[in-house]
């Protein structure tokens, strides 16, 4: 079988490198990797280039050098980073939801000028479907309710406009975020207690090697894929069932206790507007947004789709309240 040249953007962070290790540890994968960095000799970028992967210098606010990491690439995986950090010049030029539309702007152009065969977007759903004009719901970056998804889905005809054979991968919030941000606390009697702002409802989530690893599987099938949206979880779950897992990995109970949307966007934090106006949007659609990820047809692609109890018997040691 002929090896193809696969170009994976963000191949240092968390879903682009996800990706190159569901290529690297598949002995079988028809796929050489070319990994894009913006800098090359950052430890994550030496690591893979001692490991033998192919690391090219490449940013996605530069069309030229993006044309130069596509040529001659088979396919490229293609995904922005709302939350990445930026200089103090580029936060007075453009919000972030400008950027991302810039840069999956470039990397549409510069597949259409290599001739890229097949490229995979990671994209989102735009929540201004769900929520309108709704004033109960902060407007961010002057016309946005949750940027980092309403960007993504705005990017989308980004590639359909310029005729790039596309999959639009919709993904959803990462098991990893309980070992960050998200995860249990402990409150003010040392109790660990879970706050997620979803009421009642399901939330979607997936652990971040599934989304690599179901794309590597949407580009060996190719063509039925091109001009097709592609939404994928790994588990849906109530808060009090993450709350339970979590009891259970742990060894010490988590008792879940939501917080009210509006109470979460009062924190004190950058984008706690944002991440608020996020959790309602997954609470109020969660029907429509879990019901988009049917986890037998993602397991058709991925069969190693781990379920979030799945991936806290290997990491519960990350989640460290």
């Amino acid at each position: 079988m002929k090896t193809r040249t696969l170009a994976v953007v963000g191949a240092t962070g968390s879903q682009g490198g996800g990706l190159v290790e569901a290529v690297r540890s598949n002995a079988d994968s028809p796929f050489q990797v070319r990994a894009l960095t913006r800098n090359r000799q950052s430890p994550q970028a030496q690591a893979l280039a001692a490991g033998g992967t192919d690391v090219v210098e490449a940013d996605l606010d530069d069309l030229d050098s993006m044309r130069r990491a596509f040529d001659g690439a088979d396919a490229a995986f293609v995904v922005t980073d709302y939350w990445a950090r930026r200089t103090p010049e580029d936060e007075a030029s453009r919000t972030r939801a400008e950027m991302e539309l810039a840069q999956a702007e470039n990397a549409a152009l510069a597949a259409k000028s290599a001739g890229v065969g097949h490229v995979i977007w990671s994209t989102l759903e735009d929540t201004r479907d769900h929520f309108g004009d709704d004033e109960r719901v902060p407007t961010v970056e002057g016309r946005y309710k949750v940027p980092h998804f309403d960007a993504k889905a705005e990017a989308d005809s980004r590639f359909v406009e310029n005729d790039v054979p596309t999959t639009f991968l919709r993904t959803t919030m990462f098991f990893e975020g309980f070992a960050g941000a998200m995860g249990p606390m402990r409150d003010e009697r040392g109790n660990l207690v879970l706050a997620l702002p979803i009421a009642d409802e399901l939330l979607s989530t997936i652990a971040v090697a599934d989304i690599g690893k179901t794309a590597v599987a949407i580009f060996v099938r190719g063509h039925e894929f091109i001009g097709q949206t592609v939404s994928i979880a790994g588990d849906h779950l109530t808060g009090e069932q993450y709350a339970s897992a979590l009891s259970e990995a742990k060894g010490e109970a988590v008792a879940y206790r939501p917080m009210s949307w509006d109470d979460f966007r009062a924190q004190d934090f950058p984008g706690a507007v944002e991440m608020g106006n996020m959790f309602q949007y997954y609470a109020e659609n969660s029907a429509s947004f879990v019901g988009a990820r049917d986890l037998t047809s993602v397991r058709k692609l991925n069969p190693q789709l781990q379920s979030f109890r799945q991936w806290l018997t290997l990491h519960a040691a990350d989640i460290r309240a």
